[in-house]
């Protein structure tokens, strides 16, 4: 057929393993291993002397340690991944690209830039990505050093962690930690589906997953000597093959230990012909598309991965093929159901279909290196179709949690290349119905899915997804050290069995009965300790003075603090003759500089209480609150001033929501509080600034009610105070609960959830706590 000259085609294809223990180990960085992949594909298609001159783009996946927050690479690394690269070939692109995170990213890449190809944007395109997480932790094991570090110059367009809507707060603070719990509640939830008991569906996976152990056998890149394996080797429990999240055993889940890498090279039928790349070498693209599905929570179905179906099915219509024409499959293969929801249950491919489903032996046995797994399945498909002109064949990638899919069909039958865009599938995806989500439940529930996770071959804790008596679907975890729930979750099958669950700050805890729980987490009445750690209390007859206590960090709070806070308010509301309260900081130079960021900054639990920073922010009361700001109030600091009723300050005292400047945002009600109790523009220009507000100027804002001297805010208020405790207290409270209700207060404290776990997962959230625990200037990168 007559092709146009402008028609994307695959003509080189490389794959590099450094095995540890080889003979010729050198103990490569990610960039030399993706290098040594690079050589190969340029050689394969030519030469790489004949093709550095004309390669003009380049596009890397990203690396692990590039592709989680905290995820440190303990021997440095590349600033600029694809110029590391570039810079070693001799290849001088035009263009580089980073690309996010993702195991959907190799294929995806594949797409975006065969459409860039056919338009004209560039001759020549050359696709990397490596891995060398075992050489990292074997040095480590060894105390061994390495330096890995980098920096290279050359424009890159870093499309950055790519996590948004995969790291969601609602869903890390229930467990839902890295990738083995997410696929255990999918799992969990396609074997209720099916009908299977617990062993039932252990032995179907392994009877899935033994086949591909033949494949990474016979493969000469897999990551380690791989063995034939029965599907009894798979999933027997053993030292060597301990549980990780139920229900997989450890050789039915992905092994990202690896020293791998592989790269592509693409360019157009005109360049091929122009340069003289033989024809068999060309590989053409006949259909691809490119989604994402719903959030976890967000799903009807969590057994069932009907986005990436819908990418699959798009591509075999736009090739004009079906699945019984596809000669060879390559499905993402990070655990069973990534392969089971797409081609047994969406796309009716017997689970012993004579082709198998991979090509490379799968990421469990052939190596899962992060985001690059499916370069190796392109790779190894373009071999595969070269050795039988003519045939077809399908690469399904996946990535996140079955959240991105990318699919493609290829062949070295020629065709014309026809740009697709998935809008209308990711539409449509987009327009499905979703579940009504009970963020804080509370009672009797039902589990409609679970996994247990394991540390060291130990159950640790279990996750459910649940419904509520109303159908509204929630996470809940077990509390810390409850074994017995963890225990008993086994007892039968925990599909559909009754649970008590109880919201709390850290989050949603469950129980099988509420006689255990109400052990574990026992409902206590509001009352006053003691002693406190971080609060000095004070009671003067009917007037309660509280002292933030941490005067060696500013008066700023933690977790634990606000918790404390928390209580005494509580405590405070519920006390009948306690009718007025003042806050304040100890010492006199700090009310409070808001949130600890060193805290912070030191990856430790992070929480907050449902009544907000302090206990106040987000609670609606009934009863007088004075803050006395003696000096500086900043962030959390000032929104704790906002939510008060009444606030005096003395003269040195100023107020900021400083959040900005150090990548997070005034969320505990200071974004609606302030442009409601000041001029709105000048509350804005303070809020995206992070510009103090000093005392005088917030007096004549109306910022504050009274100044006073240095060291006297205290005194003020307590002029205050006695004012309106020589007042009738109900008409204070009455009065307090017409204001509130009228002015809808308790909404100013709130910020919808989807713009934290937007801010929570950038870059720049990250490195502004840790800039400032380091005392530096922060880089911001804005993704």
């Amino acid at each position: 057929m007559t092709l146009s000259p402008m028609t994307p085609i695959i003509v080189g294809v490389g794959q590099y393993t450094e095995l540890l223990g080889a003979s010729d180990f050198e103990g490569l960085a990610a960039y030399d291993i993706a290098v040594r992949a690079a050589r190969s594909a340029m050689d394969d298609a030519l030469s790489l002397d004949r093709l550095r001159t004309v390669v003009d783009a380049i596009a890397t996946t990203r690396t692990f340690e590039d592709s989680t927050p905290r995820r440190a690479q303990p021997f440095g690394k590349s600033n600029n991944f694809p110029h590391s690269i570039a810079s070693r070939l001799g290849v001088e692109p035009r263009t580089a690209v980073w690309e996010m995170a993702g195991g959907n990213t190799p294929q995806h890449l594949v797409n975006e830039f065969s459409a860039r190809l056919a338009g004209g944007e560039f001759r020549m395109v050359l696709i990397a990505g490596a891995e060398n997480i075992s050489t990292a932790r074997w040095l480590q094991s060894q105390g061994r050093r390495a330096d890995w570090s980098e920096t290279v110059d050359g424009p890159v367009e870093n499309r950055g962690m790519g996590l948004q809507g995969l790291a969601l707060r609602y869903n890390i603070r229930h467990g839902l930690i890295g990738t083995p719990p997410y696929y255990g509640l999918c799992e969990n939830a396609r074997r209720g589906r099916t009908g299977q008991t617990q062993q039932q569906y252990l032995q179907a996976m392994g009877d899935l997953f033994a086949p591909f152990t033949k494949v990474a056998a016979a493969n000469p890149y897999s990551s380690s000597h791989v063995k034939p394996s029965t599907p009894e080797d798979l999933i027997t429990v053993g030292e060597r093959n301990r549980m990780i999240a139920d229900p997989y055993p450890q050789r039915l889940i992905a092994r990202d230990q690896v020293n791998q890498g592989a790269a592509l090279v693409l360019t157009t039928v005109g360049v091929a012909r122009e340069l003289g790349i033989a024809e068999d070498r060309w590989v053409y693209l006949h259909g691809h598309a490119d989604v994402a599905e719903r959030e976890l929570m967000q799903r009807q179905d969590l057994g069932r991965f009907p986005a990436a179906v819908m990418a699959c099915k798009s591509a075999l219509d736009q090739a004009g093929v079906t699945v019984d024409d596809i000669a060879f499959f390559d499905f993402y293969s990070c655990y069973p159901i990534a392969v089971s929801s797409v081609a047994v249950d969406g796309l009716g491919i017997p689970e012993n279909d004579p082709r198998g489903f991979t090509v490379t032996g799968g990421l469990p046995y052939f190596g899962g290196p992060g985001n690059n797994y499916s370069m190796h399945a392109i790779a190894s498909m373009v071999e595969r179709l070269r050795s039988k002109p003519g045939t077809y064949g399908l690469v399904g990638a996946n990535g996140g949690y079955l959240s991105k899919y990318s699919a493609g069909i290829y062949s070295t039958r020629p065709v014309a290349f026809i740009p697709y865009n998935s809008k209308a599938l990711q539409d449509e995806i987009d327009g499905w119905s979703a579940p009504i989500i009970s963020e804080k439940p509370d009672g009797w529930a039902t589990i409609e899915t679970y996994t247990v996770v394991y540390t060291k071959g130990a159950p640790d804790y279990a996750v459910v997804v649940g419904r509520t008596a109303n159908g509204e679907r929630f996470l809940a975890n077990t509390e810390a050290e409850d074994s017995q729930t963890v225990e008993d979750i086994h007892e039968g099958d925990p599909l559909g069995r009754r649970i008590f669950v109880r919201s709390t700050n850290r989050g949603n805890r469950f129980a099988f009965t509420e006689e255990r729980m109400d052990g574990l987490l026992p409902l206590r009445r509001p009352t006053f300790r003691d002693s406190y750690e971080y609060a000095l209390v004070e009671r003067r007859g009917h007037l309660l003075q509280i002292t933030i206590n941490r005067p060696e960090v500013r008066n700023s709070l933690h977790p634990m603090a606000n918790e404390e806070l928390e209580g005494i308010w509580d405590a405070y509301e519920a006390d009948p003759d306690l009718w007025v309260a003042i806050i304040t900081g100890a010492g006199s130079g700090a009310f409070s500089a808001g949130n600890d960021l060193k805290y912070t900054a030191s990856g430790k639990p992070m929480w907050m209480p449902r009544s907000g920073f302090g206990g106040l922010t987000s609670r609606t009361r009934v009863k007088p609150v004075i803050a006395a700001v003696n000096g500086f109030a900043m962030g959390g600091g000032t929104e704790m001033a906002l939510a008060s009723d009444i606030v005096v300050a003395d003269e040195r005292a100023s107020f900021a929501l400083s959040e900005v400047r150090v990548g997070l945002i005034a969320a505990a009600g200071g974004l609606v509080r302030l442009p409601r109790q000041i001029p709105k523009k000048i509350a804005v220009e303070h809020i995206l600034t992070g510009r103090p507000i000093l005392a005088e100027q917030a007096l004549r804002l109306g910022l504050v009610n009274r100044i006073m001297p240095p060291g006297q805010a205290l005194n003020g208020a307590l002029e205050i105070a006695e004012q309106i405790l020589a007042v009738s207290p109900t008409s204070v409270r009455v009065s307090m609960k017409v204001m509130n209700e009228a002015e809808e207060e308790a909404s100013a404290a709130s910020t919808p959830s989807e713009f934290l776990d937007e801010l929570f997962t950038s870059e720049d959230y990250l490195e502004g706590p840790k800039a400032f625990a380091e005392k530096r200037k922060p880089i911001w990168r804005n993704r």
